[in-house]
């Protein structure tokens, strides 16, 4: 009888074991990668500066502004009026001198004298004017050492455009030294008008 009681008792609790649901053990928490995670979000926001940059209409650097009628009409107005006063036939200026070639037809820059010598210096320039030089034209003085300079006279007229030669006498003076002094042409109203020329001479 006994021995029926534990065998009895044994299968109760087999049966018991049998109908209670197993418990799984909870699977592990996943750990969070942070490296992971900052890559990720800086490849989001690339794409999403990407994406709007695509999405700005582009401005065209090569896009050039035309004149207006008034402004572009100006331009060759100046144009035009360079261009025929470096002529000298149809100048705005009635008086203009400019260099010729050669400028300095004696005596250039550095040329030695003698002490109390008296020297002619003659210059090429040419009449870039529109009027022609002739009676009352002259040379006259400018500025730096005069050297008791006086012009000589034009030996002939010189017309718009042409080139001729101008002269003024000087006399070195005593004390060795390197001298210079420039000159202009005038009208014969005594009005300066066009380039300075100069004479530089050295005495020993």
């Amino acid at each position: 009888m006994k021995t029926k009681k534990i065998a009895l008792s044994i299968l109760l609790t087999l049966l018991i074991s049998a109908c209670v649901p197993t418990q799984t053990p909870a699977p592990p928490e996943p750990t969070i990668d942070v490296a992971a995670l900052n890559t990720a979000a800086a490849q989001t926001v690339v794409a999403n500066i990407s994406a709007t940059a695509l999405a700005q209409p582009t401005i065209e650097s090569t896009a050039t502004l035309a004149p207006s009628p008034t402004v572009a009409a100006t331009l060759t107005s100046a144009i035009s009026l360079v261009i025929t006063a470096g002529v000298g036939t149809q100048g705005l200026l009635c008086d203009d001198a400019g260099y010729g070639v050669p400028l300095d037809v004696n005596f250039t820059d550095g040329s030695e004298v003698t002490a109390g010598q008296v020297f002619i210096k003659t210059w090429k320039i040419r009449n870039i004017g529109a009027c022609s030089w002739g009676a009352g034209y002259q040379v006259i003085y400018g500025y730096g050492e005069k050297m008791d300079g006086q012009a000589v006279a034009l030996t002939s007229t010189i017309i718009p455009g042409q080139e001729g030669e101008i002269s003024v006498q000087f006399k070195a003076p005593a004390k060795a030294g390197e001298y210079k002094s420039w000159w202009r042409m005038a009208n014969p109203k005594g009005s300066a008008f066009g380039l300075f020329f100069s004479v530089w001479i050295v005495i020993r």
